[in-house]
Protein backbone atom coordinates (compact mmCIF):
# COMPACT_ATOMS: atom_id res chain seq x y z
CA UNK A 1 0.00 0.00 0.00
CA UNK A 2 2.68 2.43 0.62
CA UNK A 3 4.46 1.98 -2.65
CA UNK A 4 1.12 2.84 -4.54
CA UNK A 5 0.99 5.84 -2.44
CA UNK A 6 4.79 6.96 -3.19
CA UNK A 7 3.97 6.22 -7.05
CA UNK A 8 0.65 7.72 -7.06
CA UNK A 9 2.41 10.88 -5.12
CA UNK A 10 5.56 10.82 -7.90
CA UNK A 11 2.89 10.76 -10.76
CA UNK A 12 0.51 13.92 -9.14
CA UNK A 13 4.18 15.57 -8.65
CA UNK A 14 5.15 14.87 -12.35
CA UNK A 15 2.06 16.13 -13.62
CA UNK A 16 2.07 19.30 -11.55
CA UNK A 17 5.49 19.92 -12.60
CA UNK A 18 4.33 19.77 -16.43
CA UNK A 19 1.39 21.71 -15.91
CA UNK A 20 3.46 24.89 -14.87
CA UNK A 21 6.34 24.44 -17.26
CA UNK A 22 3.19 24.69 -20.22
CA UNK A 23 1.60 28.39 -18.04
CA UNK A 24 5.51 29.36 -17.52
CA UNK A 25 6.00 28.53 -21.21
CA UNK A 26 2.72 29.82 -22.83
CA UNK A 27 2.96 32.73 -20.77
CA UNK A 28 6.57 33.53 -22.47
CA UNK A 29 5.74 32.83 -25.77
CA UNK A 30 3.05 35.85 -25.03
CA UNK A 31 4.95 38.02 -23.64
CA UNK A 32 6.84 37.69 -26.82
CA UNK A 33 4.47 38.31 -28.96
CA UNK A 34 3.19 41.68 -27.26
CA UNK A 35 7.53 42.46 -27.41
CA UNK A 36 7.21 42.85 -30.70
CA UNK A 37 4.24 44.41 -31.19
CA UNK A 38 4.24 48.75 -31.70
CA UNK A 39 3.05 51.63 -29.54
CA UNK A 40 0.56 52.24 -32.77
CA UNK A 41 -0.66 48.52 -32.38
CA UNK A 42 -1.19 48.40 -28.75
CA UNK A 43 -2.73 51.88 -29.26
CA UNK A 44 -5.24 50.68 -31.09
CA UNK A 45 -5.83 47.03 -30.14
CA UNK A 46 -5.87 48.38 -26.13
CA UNK A 47 -7.59 51.87 -26.20
CA UNK A 48 -10.51 50.99 -28.63
CA UNK A 49 -11.50 48.06 -26.49
CA UNK A 50 -13.69 50.54 -24.41
CA UNK A 51 -13.53 53.76 -26.13
CA UNK A 52 -13.13 55.87 -29.29
CA UNK A 53 -9.68 56.15 -29.25
CA UNK A 54 -8.41 60.28 -29.13
CA UNK A 55 -5.77 61.85 -32.19
CA UNK A 56 -2.68 61.79 -30.40
CA UNK A 57 -2.89 65.81 -31.46
CA UNK A 58 -5.80 65.78 -28.49
CA UNK A 59 -3.37 66.17 -25.55
CA UNK A 60 -0.04 67.36 -24.73
CA UNK A 61 2.75 65.28 -24.16
CA UNK A 62 2.76 65.96 -20.32
CA UNK A 63 -0.84 64.79 -20.42
CA UNK A 64 0.00 61.37 -21.90
CA UNK A 65 2.14 60.54 -19.32
CA UNK A 66 -0.62 60.81 -16.70
CA UNK A 67 -2.80 59.26 -18.82
CA UNK A 68 -0.83 56.26 -19.61
CA UNK A 69 -0.64 55.94 -15.85
CA UNK A 70 -4.40 55.95 -15.18
CA UNK A 71 -5.08 53.79 -18.42
CA UNK A 72 -2.43 51.51 -17.32
CA UNK A 73 -4.40 50.34 -14.43
CA UNK A 74 -7.92 50.19 -15.89
CA UNK A 75 -6.41 48.38 -19.11
CA UNK A 76 -4.25 46.48 -17.11
CA UNK A 77 -1.06 47.26 -19.41
CA UNK A 78 2.28 46.19 -18.43
CA UNK A 79 4.77 49.21 -17.66
CA UNK A 80 6.71 47.90 -21.28
CA UNK A 81 2.82 48.09 -23.11
CA UNK A 82 1.93 51.66 -21.18
CA UNK A 83 5.43 52.91 -22.27
CA UNK A 84 4.97 51.93 -25.98
CA UNK A 85 1.83 53.42 -26.65
CA UNK A 86 2.90 56.98 -24.61
CA UNK A 87 5.87 56.82 -26.73
CA UNK A 88 3.75 56.58 -29.54
CA UNK A 89 1.00 58.88 -28.74
CA UNK A 90 4.24 61.80 -27.65
CA UNK A 91 5.55 61.34 -31.25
Amino acid sequence: MKNIRIKFTAWIMIAAFGVMLAVVGGSCAESEKIRAKTGAQLWAENCQRCHNTPSPSSFSRDQWITIGMHMQTRAQLTDEERDKIVAFLRQ
